[in-house]
């Protein structure tokens, strides 16, 4: 397979993905992004703490021990 015709079947669009970045369709090679803009985006937002799971801190002492386990 050339490498024209290898990366037109990666680019091909994913139907019924949208781009949770931007809403454009995605594409196979950057799935769920529609390009590699919008996947350096999310990653981005990651690394930055956008992302992130809300959890209250526990006190070390009120963790269980090996022997309670």
């Amino acid at each position: 397979m050339s490498e024209t015709t290898e990366e037109s079947v990666i680019d091909i669009p994913v139907a019924g993905h949208k781009c949770p970045i931007c809403g454009c369709e995605a594409v196979q090679r950057y799935k769920p992004f529609c390009s590699k803009r919008c996947a350096d985006i999310d990653l981005n937002r990651w690394f930055t703490g956008v992302y992130n799971i809300p959890a209250e801190p526990v006190d070390p002492e009120k963790l269980p021990t090996k022997e309670e386990e």
